[in-house]
C-alpha cells in the first residue's frame, strides 16, 4: 500500500476523487520495479491490475501472425494504462517491456471496478483517457501505412507530451535516448538518428545532452500531413 502524499504524486486523477474514493483507491494500489529490457507482461496474460508508470518508460507493441512487429505506443512517467483490458476482463492483447529501468503502480481490479461504479470523477477521467488513446491508435494506423520516416517520429514524440496523458508535463523537455525513440517508433537507431536531425533541421526540436527538447508539440503531431 503506498502513502496518501504518493498517491497524489504518481496519480494526477486522484484530485477528481472525493476523500472516501481517494482513500479507497489507495489502499488497493501497490508499487513494483522492473529492470530494463524486462516484460512487465506478454501478450496472453491474465489481466488483473491497471497500471501508472511512476518512473521509467515501457514499451506496448505486439507481433502480428505474419511476424510483423508493431509498437502501439510508448509510456512515459506520469501516464496510466490498460484500462480498456481490465474493463473487459479478458487476456492482455499486447506485450509491455521496460526499455529503462522502470517502477510501476497497480491497481488491483476490484478496486478499479469499485471506482468505476461509485466515483462520477474517476469516470470522467477514464472517458477522457479512452477517447484520447482511440485517436492515438487512429493515427497509428495511418501513419504505419502512409508516413515516411521523420513523420513517424514526430508523431511518436509529439504523443510523448499530450496534454490529457501527461498533464502534470512540465515544460517540454523528455529525457530519452535515440535508441529508445527507435524502440518506440520500429525504427533503426541510424533511421531514427537521421529523422531527429531532419525534425532539428525544421526547428520543430533541440537534440539535448539530456533528451530531447519538443519546440512545438502539436506541430510535431502534424508533421507530414
Amino acid at each position: 500500500m503506498i502513502t496518501a502524499e504518493q498517491f497524489r504524486t504518481i496519480a494526477f486523477w486522484a484530485d477528481e476523487l472525493s476523500d472516501d474514493e481517494f482513500e479507497r483507491a489507495r489502499r488497493g494500489i501497490s508499487e513494483k520495479a522492473y529492470p530494463e529490457g524486462s516484460y512487465l507482461w506478454h501478450r496472453g496474460d491474465k489481466v488483473d491490475a491497471w497500471t501508472g508508470v511512476v518512473e521509467g518508460l515501457v514499451k506496448v507493441s505486439t507481433v502480428s501472425k505474419s511476424g510483423k512487429a508493431m509498437t502501439f505506443t510508448g509510456v512515459r512517467t506520469g501516464a496510466w494504462f490498460g484500462e480498456g483490458s481490465v474493463l473487459k476482463d479478458e487476456a492482455r492483447q499486447y506485450d509491455v517491456v521496460a526499455l529503462r529501468d522502470t517502477r510501476v503502480a497497480l491497481m488491483g481490479r476490484a478496486t478499479f471496478l469499485w471506482l468505476l461504479d461509485n466515483s462520477v470523477g474517476f469516470n470522467r477521467f477514464l472517458v477522457r483517457q479512452l477517447n484520447e488513446r482511440l485517436g492515438q491508435f487512429m493515427a497509428l494506423v495511418e501513419y504505419d501505412r502512409t508516413l515516411d520516416a521523420p513523420a513517424r517520429v514526430a508523431r511518436c514524440l509529439g504523443w510523448l507530451f499530450d496534454p490529457v496523458l501527461y498533464p502534470r508535463t512540465v515544460g517540454s523537455q523528455i529525457e530519452i535516448t535515440q535508441e529508445e525513440m527507435g524502440l518506440l517508433c520500429g525504427l533503426s537507431r541510424q533511421k531514427t538518428n537521421e529523422a531527429l536531425q531532419i525534425l532539428q533541421r525544421k526547428d520543430l526540436i533541440r537534440l539535448e545532452k539530456s533528451g530531447i527538447v519538443a519546440v512545438d508539440p502539436a506541430r510535431l503531431m502534424r508533421f507530414g500531413e
